[in-house]
């Protein structure tokens, strides 16, 4: 990999200078070729088409969104290519539905099945459009599994994060999250379960409630982290921001 990109003679990062200052200045003083980060790289032109469109209101998800309390629904989605086990999955629906949250849970090939064991406060769908779902005002919370582009959704939308990372980079994503960003909470495994499920029930019916309770000062606090990186990422593709000057100099450099 290092050896490939020492053959480039520019690097465009999916990222925020501000949001990752310190590894973007480390990378720049490793290769010789300028490096912008452009980030980030989410359709958010697509999105604000969309709002004035109103297009997205055919799906049933987002009328049911529409009906929802602000910020109170826990939107659910572990990617489309590491996926969780069938015991995990029928784990995570009890602990929601004990929970007595409202949710959304992306289930993609298993939600035929698991709309049987939905309850009343949850839907259970196998495809939305998830930018829209994030910037939607009843979205209170993303549990997620930090590929990249999710978590860049999350950033985007201002919606804070229950991490529960599966293979590659998504540890190291949520680790910052959680630790560097502190914009949302590590869903810990427990040791004592059989390899299919990792995560308890008891454990995660617990961690949604206070994940979810808007009133408490622990979910103020990832609320208010979760709104600023909101502004940072929203600042950097405007007219002048870090993201916007940077995609300038690469269109201006490589028109030379």
């Amino acid at each position: 990999m290092h050896f490939q990109v020492t053959k480039a003679n520019y690097l465009l990062l999916t990222t925020v200078q501000e949001l990752e200052a310190e590894t973007i200045d480390t990378l720049k003083s490793i290769f010789p070729f300028p490096i912008y980060p452009i980030g980030p790289a989410v359709p958010y032109l697509d999105l604000e088409e969309k709002k004035t469109k109103n297009t997205d209101h055919s799906h049933d998800y987002i009328k049911w969104l529409d009906s929802q309390p602000s910020e109170s629904v826990l939107y659910i989605s572990f990617g489309s290519f590491c996926s969780t086990s069938r015991a995990q999955m029928d784990e995570i629906i009890e602990a929601l539905n004990s929970s007595e949250i409202r949710y959304l849970y992306v289930a993609h090939r298993e939600t035929s099945r698991l709309k049987d064991k939905c309850g009343d406060k949850g839907m259970v769908i196998p495809w939305c459009d998830q930018l829209k779902v994030l910037s939607h005002s009843s979205i209170g919370g993303f549990w997620s599994h930090c590929g990249w582009n999710s978590t860049l959704d999350a950033v985007f939308s201002g919606v804070p994060i229950l991490t529960s990372p599966l293979a590659h980079d998504q540890h190291p994503n949520s680790t910052q999250i959680v630790d560097e960003w502190k914009n949302g909470w590590k869903v810990e495994k427990s040791s004592k379960l059989e390899s299919d499920v990792v995560f308890a029930k008891e454990d995660m019916e617990e961690l949604v409630k206070r994940f979810m309770d808007l009133e408490s000062q622990e979910g103020k606090k990832i609320r208010d982290r979760a709104r600023e990186l909101k502004v940072t990422c929203r600042k950097a593709i405007g007219k002048g921001g870090s993201s916007d000057r940077n995609l300038n100099e690469f269109i201006s450099d490589i028109s030379s």
